[in-house]
């Protein structure tokens, strides 16, 4: 299916809605029927009509498509934060006893529901170096339903292979579950690769304004469907219409937007490679990453995330670099318009700072849409207050 025609007409129907460009906003809570027999068809199956908005909804139902044809799925469920699709995903695969594989360092919210959350109901995982299918192989135990993947993850962006761990999880029966929030549809399908299901935060580059957050889960429709009817509809944790209308919005822009945003981050890492204050520049689609073959295999772009290594000695320096910078702002999240920056020790008490640990001395950057001069001269003078 062609991209322009997801992105601009897929499923809008604009002769339901007074011929109007952009989609309404269907902003009602709930649905009337003309006969008692149509409530009874709804209450048996609100996957397939309209009764609640916490269910479904026509202006989040013209959001769905899109995205379900974005990433070749069946169908997709989109949700008030990337993380609600996280859990949704696992809750909807585990149960009491059950096992999850997990590669190490997981997004945030994903590990605290392994740690904190599934032992209480006698789910446990255990996180391997995902770079190398043979760790998958050796984690596997007789009652792994789960394993979960995050390629590239967002800080050291290790890459796993995903049709070789698709093919080893349906061998065992496993379901396989993969954040794409890096990359996003446009860049890698992991669906395409056999990957049960594939989610990402809708906050980032689909939406790309930072103005709303979402999550994105998509799938076969037989898992979609179970979901829906269970996790998704309990939990209660749906897009709103007025959001779902704002991602729309950001879709009309997506791959204009990650070409520009590729473009300048390439010439960004060439400016951080050759300065004489970085260490080392961490990009899949730097020719010295070292999985930058499997990459190039897996992904068809690398957007603006990156990691750089600053030779700092104290922390203080760290902190003066990103406390000088003007226009890049110091921001979690990213895929807005607006430029990032987030340094690693922020996440650790200062007095724990050790420079010997190259972690510590990670910054984090996020490559918006201003012009590539702008941005590196504003990072040329952080590195100058430096000394």
């Amino acid at each position: 299916m062609d991209i322009s025609y997801i992105i601009n007409e897929l499923a809008e129907d604009r002769e339901n809605y007074f011929n109007a460009v952009v989609p309404p906003i269907i902003q009602s809570s709930n649905f009337a029927f003309k006969t008692v027999d149509e409530m009874r068809h709804a209450f048996a199956d609100e996957y397939a009509t309209y009764l609640y908005s916490r269910g479904l909804n026509p202006t989040v139902d013209i959001l769905r498509k899109k995205l379900a044809a974005l990433d070749n799925a069946d169908d997709c469920l989109v949700f008030n934060s990337g993380a609600a699709a996280i859990f949704a995903a696992v809750l909807a695969n585990v149960k009491s006893g059950d096992h999850i594989v997990s590669v190490n360092k997981p997004y945030t919210w994903a590990q605290r529901m392994f740690n904190q959350i599934l032992p209480r109901f006698g789910v446990t995982t255990s996180y391997i170096d995902g770079r190398d299918i043979e760790n998958f192989e050796r984690a596997i135990l007789p009652n792994t339903t789960v394993i979960y993947l995050e390629s590239p993850n967002s800080w050291d962006y290790a890459i796993q292979d995903l049709k070789a761990v698709a093919e080893l999880a349906k061998a065992e029966n496993i379901v396989t579950i993969a954040d794409n929030s890096y990359c996003t549809p446009i860049y890698q399908k992991p669906l395409d690769f056999g990957i049960d299901l594939a989610l990402q935060s809708a906050t980032k580059y689909i939406g790309g304004h930072s103005d709303t957050v979402a999550g994105v889960l998509c799938g076969g429709k037989e898992m979609m469907g179970r979901i829906f009817n269970s996790e998704f509809m309990n939990i209660g944790s749906g897009l709103s219409p007025f959001n779902a209308w704002l991602i729309i919005r950001g879709l009309r822009t997506l791959p204009m937007r990650l070409e520009r945003i590729s473009q300048t981050t390439q010439q960004v890492v060439n400016y951080l490679k050759q300065h004489e204050k970085v260490e080392a520049v961490i990009f899949p689609f730097d020719e010295n990453f070292p999985q930058y073959e499997l990459a190039r295999q897996q992904m068809q772009g690398a957007c603006g995330l990156l990691t750089f290594i600053i030779k700092a000695h104290t922390v203080e320096e760290v902190e003066t670099f990103c406390n000088s910078l003007q226009h890049i702002l110091m921001a979690v999240s990213w895929g807005g318009h607006e430029s990032l920056i987030i340094p690693r020790c922020s996440g650790i008490p200062s007095k724990n700072f050790n420079a010997q640990k190259t972690e510590h001395r990670m910054i984090r950057l996020y490559v918006g849409l201003e012009e590539p001069e702008y941005l590196i001269k504003d990072l040329e003078r952080g590195f100058e207050k430096m000394n």
